[in-house]
């Protein structure tokens, strides 16, 4: 996938028709399967900003630690991987009423026009906004990139 933009209004009615297929279909097994947001698989909206020397993509992934994050670079293909974990703080004498969190992951892959330096490439993870940065350049080999 090219990061090229339509329009401005292309990039938020892509992601209200992704919604309301994820919504529609989702809830359609409820009733059979009960909710399904359990194992769900989300992708993460993200920007993605260019510089001279290199890109800057920001992804949203609430909930997420960064040891839960796998970010891989092949050339110019990113490929984000992260999972929430679901803590059961329970004191003794409590039971769950009701529960809507559930542990989410998140896949996200895209290309980007130019190759990137994966030696220089760098992650970091605050306030559920996984910041990546990706210096140009032409190498070829692949490679994962740690989370800070």
């Amino acid at each position: 996938m090219f990061i090229v933009p339509v329009s401005r209004q292309s990039h938020e009615v892509s992601r209200q028709l992704t919604r309301l297929f994820d919504d529609a279909f989702g809830r359609a097994f409820d009733n059979v399967y009960g909710p399904t947001g359990t194992d769900t698989v989300r992708n993460p909206a993200l920007d993605v900003v260019e510089s001279e020397r290199a890109y800057t993509v920001k992804l949203e992934m609430p909930g997420v630690a960064k040891e839960d994050v796998k970010v891989s670079i092949e050339g110019r293909q990113v490929s984000v991987q992260a999972q929430s974990q679901r803590t059961d703080e329970r004191r003794e004498g409590e039971r769950v009423v009701y529960r809507e969190r559930a542990v989410t992951s998140y896949a996200r892959s895209f290309t980007l026009p130019a190759e990137v330096d994966q030696t220089e490439a760098g992650a970091r993870l605050e306030h559920g906004v996984l910041t990546l940065t990706l210096p140009k350049r032409g190498a070829r080999s692949a490679s994962q990139i740690t989370v800070n």
